[in-house]
């Protein structure tokens, strides 16, 4: 079981910055051999979900923007990652409802999220209330189709 803090880029402590940054470069970088600039200069206009495991390390974690940052009228949930040694406990699932729960807290009633989903999770973000919208793109070389939670 893991517990979640919420956290915007200014209440990061640098350990946890360091943390969340790695986590992104293991799985988006190395583990999907996918060459590009994680840091997209959004990082500090979002909220920052930190899933921690009893020994207090990060095995999941979601970045939340709020609307104007990668959609103009959407908010934004995105670089989704749980490490690959603690997969198929569930982590994704959880982190995801933690941070539409927050999302709910964060932006105003009625506020839409759309995210840029990797096309082989499509049956995971439709489980979470999520469909497709347009046609499937390539980014950073990787199959992905937009999806919106109403």
């Amino acid at each position: 079981m893991l517990h979640y803090h919420l956290k915007a880029f200014d209440q990061l402590a640098l350990e946890e910055l360091y943390e969340l940054l790695k986590l992104r470069a293991e799985v988006f970088v190395v583990e999907q051999d996918c060459p590009y600039l994680d840091l997209d200069g959004q990082d500090q206009q979002g909220w920052h979900l930190l899933g921690m495991d009893d020994s207090d390390q990060l095995q999941a974690y979601v970045r939340i923007l709020p609307p104007g940052t990668s959609y103009p009228e959407y908010a934004s949930i995105g670089r989704v990652v749980t490490r690959e040694e603690t997969r198929g406990k569930g982590y994704g699932k959880t982190v995801m409802a933690e941070a539409l729960k927050h999302c709910e807290q964060l932006f105003p009633s009625g506020t839409k999220i759309k995210i840029s989903a990797q096309v082989y999770l499509l049956g995971f973000y439709q489980s979470l209330g999520f469909k497709e919208v347009g046609a499937g793109y390539l980014e950073d070389g990787i199959p992905h189709i937009a999806m919106l939670r109403e």
